[in-house]
């Protein structure tokens, strides 16, 4: 093997590195990354049931975020065009603010096509299943 050969797979490793390590490339299927794939509607914690019952009946919402659209920037929920996904908090106890946890919802705000849960402020979502 030529040094020239050797220095391309050498340079070609460093570059392979350093794009998966910074995220430049993104998965081409979307991902729902969760402790488990799914959730059911009473395993939520109790401040996320109270969240999903308020969602299906369009509020009132504790927070003036509640309700706006989420981007899916991570996309680890399925790929749709901007504003069909929207936020909702689910109260943490002892917070001081909105918390980590929310519930998102795909579709009409009041009849979702899907709603997600995520305890850890968007690093990884379970579908909520009745």
């Amino acid at each position: 093997m030529s040094r020239l050969t050797s220095l391309k797979l050498v340079l070609t490793g460093f570059l392979l590195a350093a794009v998966s390590v910074s995220g430049w490339v993104q998965a081409k299927e979307p991902v729902v990354a969760a402790r488990s794939a799914t959730i059911s509607v009473s395993e939520l914690p109790r401040q996320g049931v109270q969240t999903y019952e308020l969602i299906h009946r369009g509020g009132p919402f504790a927070h003036e975020k509640d309700g706006v659209v989420f981007g899916n920037r991570e996309r680890l929920l399925p790929i749709h065009k901007r504003g069909y996904y929207r936020e909702y908090t689910v109260k943490t106890p002892g917070s001081r603010d909105r918390g980590a946890r929310r519930i998102v919802c795909g579709g009409v705000p009041q009849t979702p096509d899907a709603c997600y849960y995520t305890a850890d402020h968007y690093a990884s979502f379970s579908k909520i299943v009745p």
